[in-house]
């Protein structure tokens, strides 16, 4: 039980460090990360076309420092190594500790944290954030803009309080 904790501990990191969706990390394979340059080859994902996304300093210690099974090629193996099929029992578990509800969709919703953090940054654009993940439609990825313009309108409303001096806006 223990271990089955760490690997959905870990699946459930890389989800939210990368953007992952849960049939990329069911699939997920040693020989698709390449950790000397960096990317993770994301194979048969949801649009079809093989893709990579980049492998982030965070993202890169969890999987450093995850545990490779002998027996396995995949990262996160289900039943006898093979490729995992659900992680219900240990995400119900965390969610539970969490206080989360029972219908939280916990790797969608990871994946949608992970999107609106860089949104509302302000500092990754819209094309890039696409890329990431690995939306085919800009449209898709225009649901996590009106984050960015949020961010953009608090920072308009910080600089006319800062330079009004009026404190209105704070």
């Amino acid at each position: 039980e223990a271990e089955d904790n760490f690997q959905a501990a870990n699946l459930m990191r890389l989800a939210l460090l990368t953007g992952m969706r849960r049939g990329e990390l069911f699939r997920l394979q040693w020989d698709h990360v390449d950790f000397e340059r960096g990317f993770i080859r994301l194979v048969n994902p949801k649009g079809g076309v093989e893709t990579s996304i980049p492998l982030s300093t965070d993202a890169r210690r969890v999987l450093e420092n995850h545990p490779r099974l002998d027996h396995s090629a995949y990262v996160f193996p289900g039943r006898n190594g093979q490729q995992r099929v659900d992680i219900n029992k240990q995400v119900n578990r965390i969610k539970e500790r969490a206080g989360l509800p029972k219908d939280f969709r916990a790797l969608h919703g990871l994946r949608h944290v992970y999107a609106s953090a860089l949104a509302s940054s302000g500092k990754v654009d819209m094309y890039t954030l696409q890329k990431l993940l690995t939306h085919k439609s800009p449209t898709m990825t225009q649901r996590y803009a009106h984050l960015r313009d949020e961010t953009l309108r608090n920072a308009s409303d910080l600089a006319g309080s800062l330079l009004m001096g009026d404190g209105e806006n704070e």
